[in-house]
């Protein structure tokens, strides 16, 4: 999303148009695919804003996710990390998290639109959304796993 339509998104809202909030959405867009904390935003927008303080970023990920414009994830380590939305997308992208080394692939493949469709056909229930994640070892900490 360009600025110009998050800000005629903001007023649509009623939502004010800060610079704090397009600095965020700038830095979510220059870390795609990246699953940041809202600390590591805060850094991030430190290294130009200085000034801003980490409650205005704690707030503005909030509207953020408020208006779907990013994700809020959680790969069960108790830490809330966000990503930017995908584009014309129905569903969210997966993940496969390495028990290892903690390494986090996302893969855009969605396999499961035949069990939604038979979930949909055998209980009537419409799947708006789902999320997957995989867990396992990736490829590295196999090979080391195997020579160890």
């Amino acid at each position: 999303m360009n600025q110009e339509d998050f800000k005629e998104l903001l007023r649509e809202k009623g939502l004010k148009v800060t610079s704090q909030r397009l600095l965020v959405l700038q830095m979510m867009a220059e870390h795609p695919g990246e699953h940041l904390t809202t600390e590591q935003i805060y850094d991030l927008v430190r290294e130009t804003n200085p000034e801003i303080g980490l409650a205005t970023i704690y707030r503005t990920v909030q509207v953020l996710v408020d208006l779907h414009l990013i994700d809020k994830i959680s790969f069960d380590d108790d830490v809330a990390r966000y990503e930017l939305r995908s584009k014309n997308t129905k569903h969210h992208h997966h993940h496969a998290i390495c028990l290892s080394c903690g390494k986090v692939f996302s893969f855009e493949d969605d396999l499961l639109e035949n069990l939604e469709a038979a979930v949909e056909d055998r209980l009537g229930f419409a799947v708006v959304d789902h999320e997957v994640k995989l867990y396992g070892y990736c490829k590295n900490c196999r090979e080391k796993m195997e020579r160890d």
